[in-house]
């Protein structure tokens, strides 16, 4: 039986893919370079500023020397903090979910490729800090998504296995990582999907392919 879900952060609980489109952009201008839209969608949207940097010098896409690298995360950090600080309130729907989710007993846990300040700024300010046992980010991992390390560490640090997980996920890396790690996966569009009810659906169906399991199991056992 589903005993825990853990949720992506950007897209997922919080609506802010075009807070990083744009401060990403904001601090490679500051070199005379930009993505579009189209690009970060396909190929960025959920990375660390650190892999993108790495995709555009590996595509000769960039003239941005690597040495350079580390200056454009810290100033694409700044520049999303700036933003999160104006734009990030509480959201009734994403606020009753966990809500609920934290009342019937689940284990809740957010899993992002953002930074540790960024989770937790962003969790405080919207406020669902308050129903999460534990929050990971990029740096309690050496391998960021698509790699399934930071959902394998969560459910190690919940204290729960694959097949009691639900993992929410809405871009390809993510869903990747929720995928290799063996927990059951919902994958959505965005925020908006995010409901109570569609998890709660998510997980009757699960428990009751479980259930459905379980009298061969034990007959075999």
């Amino acid at each position: 039986m589903i005993k825990s879900v853990i949720f992506d952060m950007d897209g997922v609980l919080i609506d802010a893919r075009q807070w990083h489109f744009e401060a990403f952009n904001r601090a490679l201008a500051l070199f005379g370079r930009n993505i579009t839209v189209a690009d970060h969608l396909a190929r960025f949207d959920g990375l660390p500023t650190k892999r993108k940097l790495e995709i555009l010098a590996e595509a000769g896409n960039s003239s941005i020397p690597v040495s350079l690298h580390p200056f454009i995360s810290e100033m694409k950090q700044k520049y999303t903090m700036e933003i999160v600080s104006v734009r990030c309130k509480p959201v009734f729907a994403q606020e009753y979910l966990l809500a609920r989710l934290e009342h019937q007993g689940y284990r809740l846990a957010v899993a992002s490729n953002s930074i540790g300040n960024t989770v937790q700024t962003m969790m405080r300010l919207a406020r669902l800090d308050v129903y999460l046992v534990d929050q990971f980010c990029n740096e309690d991992v050496a391998e960021p998504k698509p790699s399934p390390e930071i959902y394998l560490l969560a459910m190690k640090k919940l204290g729960v296995m694959p097949e009691e997980t639900l993992i929410v996920e809405d871009n390809a890396n993510g869903i990747a990582a929720a995928r290799a790690s063996g927990a059951h996966v919902l994958a959505v569009r965005g925020t908006e999907d995010v409901t109570l009810q569609n998890v709660k659906e998510a997980i009757s169906k699960i428990d009751a392919r479980q259930d459905a399991c379980s009298p061969f199991f034990h007959k075999v056992s």
